[in-house]
C-alpha cells in the first residue's frame, strides 16, 4: 500500500491533501495564445485531458489534438479580432505565453517587439475585461538589471534592453487593469516538443554532437528552467486561483557556462569541449542581466510547488527526448 503521507511526486514529497489538490480536475475553458510554442505545447499537454482548450496561433492549422480542443488561427495584435474571439468562446482563463523573445531582435525591431509584447497584451486585457476572464501574463527576468540577486516578487524592476521594457510595459497594464490577473517572469526556458525553436539545451546539445567545441559565458547568472515546470506552476495558480506576481524558474542557480558542461555530462559528452568566455567579448545589441537569479519562497510557501534542479530537470529533457524521437522515427532533432 502506498504512504500518502510520504509520497513523492515529480522528486516533491507531498502529504496527502497535496496529492488529492494535485490531480483535482480543472473542468475550465481555457484560452492558451502561442499554443505551438514550447511552453504552450506544455501547457496543452498538461490542462487538455480535464480542460476545454481553445489554442490561438498564427499558423493557419494546428497539429495539437484533442476531443476538447479547438484551434483558432489569430493575430493577436489585432484588437477587434481578438475581442470578437474572447466573446465569441467565453473563456475562464487567458494565458499569454506569446511573445517576441529574441532580445537582440527586439533591439532591431522595436515596433514589432512592442506590438506584441505590450499592445497585443493590452488586446487581451480589454477582452478578458469583457468576459471577467482570468489573465495570466507570461513574463521574464529580463525586468530586472541583475545588480542585486536574489530577486523577489516585490523587487523594483530595472530592465536594461528594449525587450526587458516591453515585459515591463505589458506587467504595468495588467497591473494597472481591473480584471483579475497573474503575472509569471520565468527565464532560460528550455524543454521537449515538436516543431518548436532552438533552445539553450537544444544549442548546446546539437553543437556537441556535432563534435564542435564551444565558447560560453561564465558572467550571466540564471535559473534555468524546465518548461514543464513552468507548465505545472501554472496550473496550481489557475488550481489555487492565485492573483499577482509569481517567479517561476528552475531550483537551482548557475552561470551559463557551468549549464553548458552539464548539459554534456547529461549526454555522455566531454565538458572541456566547453571553455569559458565573457559577455563582453561578444558582439550582442542588448544588454543582458549579469545575474537573474530568482528567490523561490513565494511559490514554495504559496503554491506548494518546487521545480526541478539543473541535474534531474536536464535528465527529465534527456528522456522526453528519447521519447520523441522514438515518436517520429529516430529522425534527428
Amino acid at each position: 500500500m502506498m504512504n500518502w503521507a510520504n509520497w513523492t511526486y515529480m522528486g516533491v514529497t507531498m502529504t496527502a491533501d497535496d496529492v488529492m489538490e494535485q490531480f483535482i480536475p480543472y473542468a475550465e475553458r481555457i484560452v492558451v495564445t502561442g499554443c505551438h510554442g514550447l511552453l504552450g505545447q506544455k501547457l496543452h499537454e498538461l490542462l487538455s485531458s480535464t480542460n476545454d482548450i481553445i489554442g490561438i496561433d498564427l499558423s493557419a492549422d494546428s497539429f495539437l489534438t484533442g476531443n476538447s480542443y479547438k484551434y483558432i488561427s489569430l493575430d493577436i495584435t489585432r484588437r477587434s479580432e481578438v475581442v470578437d474571439a474572447i466573446l465569441e468562446n467565453q473563456p475562464g482563463i487567458i494565458i499569454n505565453t506569446a511573445a517576441i523573445t529574441g532580445v537582440d531582435r527586439c533591439e532591431d525591431e522595436r515596433e514589432l517587439c512592442w506590438r506584441v509584447n505590450v499592445h497585443a497584451v493590452e488586446n487581451l486585457i480589454r477582452a478578458a475585461a469583457k468576459v471577467d476572464a482570468h489573465l495570466i501574463q507570461i513574463s521574464s527576468d529580463y525586468v530586472f538589471d541583475g545588480n542585486d540577486p536574489p530577486y523577489r516578487e516585490t523587487d523594483l524592476p530595472r530592465p536594461l534592453g528594449f525587450y526587458g521594457k516591453s515585459k515591463l510595459a505589458a506587467e504595468n497594464a495588467m497591473r494597472g487593469s481591473d480584471i483579475q490577473e497573474t503575472i509569471v517572469r520565468t527565464q532560460l526556458l528550455y524543454g521537449v516538443a515538436p516543431m518548436i525553436r532552438s533552445n539553450f539545451v537544444d544549442f548546446i546539445r546539437t553543437k556537441l554532437e556535432c563534435d564542435e567545441d564551444l565558447q560560453i559565458v561564465d558572467d550571466q547568472i540564471g535559473n534555468p528552467t524546465l518548461a514543464d515546470d513552468l507548465a505545472r506552476g501554472i496550473a496550481r495558480i489557475i488550481q489555487l486561483r492565485k492573483r499577482g506576481i509569481y517567479h517561476i524558474s528552475g531550483s537551482e542557480s548557475i552561470s551559463r557556462y557551468d549549464f553548458a558542461r552539464e548539459i554534456a555530462r547529461t549526454f555522455d559528452e566531454d565538458p572541456n569541449r566547453i571553455s569559458a568566455m565573457k559577455t563582453n567579448d561578444l558582439d550582442q545589441k542588448a544588454l543582458r542581466p549579469q545575474n537573474s537569479t530568482f528567490c523561490l519562497d513565494k511559490i514554495a510557501g504559496e503554491l506548494r510547488f518546487k521545480p526541478f534542479d539543473v541535474k534531474n530537470g536536464l535528465n527529465e529533457y534527456r528522456k522526453q527526448l528519447t521519447h520523441l524521437k522514438a515518436a517520429i522515427g529516430g529522425k534527428s532533432l
